[in-house]
């Protein structure tokens, strides 16, 4: 007797050709990018430590290893907030800068310099100054999320009406003290305000990479259910997920990880908008197990060639935040324009 036939049908076997194809391309896409974006922050990363070094390796190799961590740290924790931030919000024109995080921040340093004045504020232990602001946006951000989450009426949007009302009333208290300041003190503080990583305590940068360590890791775990959030609210429920206290994980650890950045280094308002959207064009891929190191990368490649930029063709004539914000506000515009024709 003749054996059966278990060949595949001429149709069958070229539709799973073409399933397959799609994702084959997809993933080669994914591993080019990832490694492309692995190079240039190399790159990156080499150009900063060996610009202009002179000879003079043993001074300048180990404060620039400091800045480059410095840099990781901010990058990584600005770069994983902001994605999870516009997964849970469907919306990825929104930052968790809406939230009042820099304004709140900017407030409580305006507070401390009017209260204690600068001599007052420059007596405080840098490790100190660190958990003081981390601690008060990690509480004030958490108290927020719970008195919007527990009331069922209430959703995201409501939280992001609050928190964009609450960074205008912290803005107008920070401004009505700006107005009555001396102007010495006034000077002196946004000296303090502007983002800069040339002046950061050891111990404080090793807490702030703990601290970034447990939030990234707590995100990255939650990936696949980002990836069904992604889907939306309703849809994420009938899968199964639990929206509401997913959310509330998801929020503290956002809190967490924009409280080290904003505390360690001052607030850059535009580097998570630009660093997401661009991960996002790149991979073209809903999986956060791309976007948030294709985010990452970006981040921190774009913080490093900024500082580069500002130490050595610049000379220190700028901010490395108004650098960043500058060219993420325009990146933002586009993004409103093509939104706008969409």
């Amino acid at each position: 007797m003749p054996p059966p036939d278990v060949s595949v049908d001429p149709v069958t076997q070229a539709t799973g050709a073409s399933r397959a194809a799609p994702a084959h391309r997809r993933l080669s896409r994914v591993t080019i990018v990832l490694t492309a974006l692995s190079l240039v922050l190399a790159a990156s990363v080499t150009l900063f430590l060996t610009w202009d070094v002179g000879g003079h390796w043993d001074f300048a190799l180990p404060r620039r290893l400091e800045q480059v961590a410095a840099l990781a740290v901010v990058g990584i924790a600005v770069a994983v907030s902001t994605v999870v931030f516009q997964t849970l919000t469907q919306n990825r024109i929104l930052t968790p800068s809406i939230m009042g995080f820099d304004a709140l921040y900017v407030l409580l340093a305006t507070t401390l310099v009017f209260v204690l004045g600068s001599r007052g504020v420059a007596q405080i232990p840098d490790l100190a100054m660190f958990g003081l602001s981390t601690g008060l946006l990690v509480v004030g951000a958490t108290l927020l999320y719970r008195w919007v989450l527990s009331d069922q009426s209430r959703g995201l949007y409501t939280l992001v009406l609050v928190g964009v009302i609450a960074g205008t009333l912290f803005s107008s208290f920070a401004s009505f003290m700006f107005r009555v300041m001396n102007p010495n003190e006034f000077a002196v503080l946004m000296d303090e305000l502007l983002a800069s990583f040339n002046r950061l305590d050891t111990t404080v940068l090793g807490i702030a990479a703990v601290v970034l360590l447990a939030g990234s890791f707590a995100a990255f775990r939650m990936r696949h259910t980002l990836d069904v959030l992604s889907l939306g609210r309703e849809k994420a429920i009938a899968l199964g997920i639990d929206h509401r206290r997913t959310a509330t994980r998801l929020l503290v650890i956002i809190a967490l990880l924009v409280a080290v950045s904003t505390a360690l280094v001052g607030p850059i308002v535009f580097l998570g908008l630009l660093v997401a959207n661009l991960a996002y064009q790149l991979t073209r891929t809903h999986r956060h197990a791309v976007n948030l190191v294709a985010a990452s990368l970006i981040a921190v490649a774009a913080l490093t060639l900024g500082q580069a930029l500002l130490e050595h063709v610049l000379d220190f004539n700028g901010t490395l935040g108004s650098i960043i914000n500058l060219v993420g506000g325009v990146y933002f515009i586009a993004l409103l324009v093509k939104e706008a024709r969409s």
